[in-house]
């Protein structure tokens, strides 16, 4: 039998230690990203709850925008029809002004004045509604952001 000289048996011993190793090292990175995929999905399925509950409160916020909107419409058409059928006035000034020369205008002065104020009530209807709309929907948006944030918090 021939021994086996000692520089081999060093090399030996240390490819089979190298080997081990990476074999080890290797199976624990795989061990390792199994874990982290394991993790991540539950993450996964954690942040899509949290999105399916944040879809549906923002879904009723904007069911509620629109019941809101809806009113404010109506609100807006039966005003406009108010002031078509002359029962909706602007005030008249308190205090009026006699004029100097009391004859009369040629032509019928009382139709445009009549038809300049329904025109400028349907301009004040339609601005009121606007506004009605942007303060309803700016209260929407404050109130969802409030619920988003409350319940992205909630979970920290």
């Amino acid at each position: 039998m021939l021994p086996i000289p000692l520089p081999w048996l060093i090399v030996g011993v240390l490819i089979s230690l190298f080997g081990t190793y990476r074999v080890g090292h290797h199976y624990g990175w795989l061990e390792r990203d199994n874990d982290m995929k394991i993790a991540i999905a539950k993450k996964n399925d954690e942040a899509r709850k949290t999105e399916q509950e944040l879809g549906a409160k923002l879904q009723d916020q904007e069911t509620q925008l629109r019941k809101a909107q809806n009113e404010i419409t109506k609100k807006q058409s039966a005003m406009h029809e108010l002031a078509r059928t002359g029962r909706l006035r602007l005030p008249a000034p308190s205090c009026v002004q006699a004029s100097a020369d009391p004859a009369p205008a040629p032509g019928n002065s009382n139709t445009d004045a009549s038809e300049s104020e329904r025109q400028t009530i349907a301009a004040l209807i339609d601005l009121a509604a606007e506004g009605d709309k942007a303060i309803t929907k700016h209260a929407a948006c404050v109130s969802a952001y409030n619920e988003v944030r409350e319940l992205i918090n909630g979970k920290q």
